[in-house]
């Protein structure tokens, strides 16, 4: 059975789990969010586990489709995502990620996401499609 309250969590769990900050949110359809690859989230080689990384763009992609879709009050859903691992993540790193609205309507927006670790190189990059949902205010 669905909630029936509809107040929106900010920041969400998710976010809270994953340690995630948010640095910039100044531009509409940009956000820019930064975490530290936390122990809890390694692989047995001792690298970060590609579904947390995959976590960390999904949030900052909804975050910037929902700054694109300025005052209107929506739900962002995530309908289809893809991810490339570039690069692995060491445990104790500092990752940052920049997601960003690439094209965007009423009920739909695609974003991309971009996450270099602390020696600025490109650990992950994807792409997402955002299906948008009015809320009551």
């Amino acid at each position: 059975m669905p909630p029936t309250d509809r107040r929106v969590q900010v920041p969400p769990n998710s976010d809270l789990t994953l340690g995630m900050v948010c640095l910039d949110k100044s531009q509409p359809g940009r956000t820019v969010w930064r975490m530290v690859a936390d122990e809890r989230f390694a692989n047995p080689t001792g690298m970060i586990q590609g579904g947390f990384l995959a976590a960390f763009a999904d949030s900052s992609m909804g975050a910037a489709t929902l700054t694109y879709a300025r005052e209107r009050k929506v739900f962002a859903a995530n309908a289809e995502m893809k991810v490339s691992f570039l690069k692995p993540v060491a445990t104790g790193c500092t990752l940052t990620c920049t997601a960003f609205v690439i094209s965007g309507g009423s009920r739909a927006v695609f974003a991309e996401a971009e996450v270099i670790d602390e020696d600025g190189r490109l650990v992950l990059k994807a792409s997402s499609t955002y299906l948008l949902r009015p809320r009551e205010a």
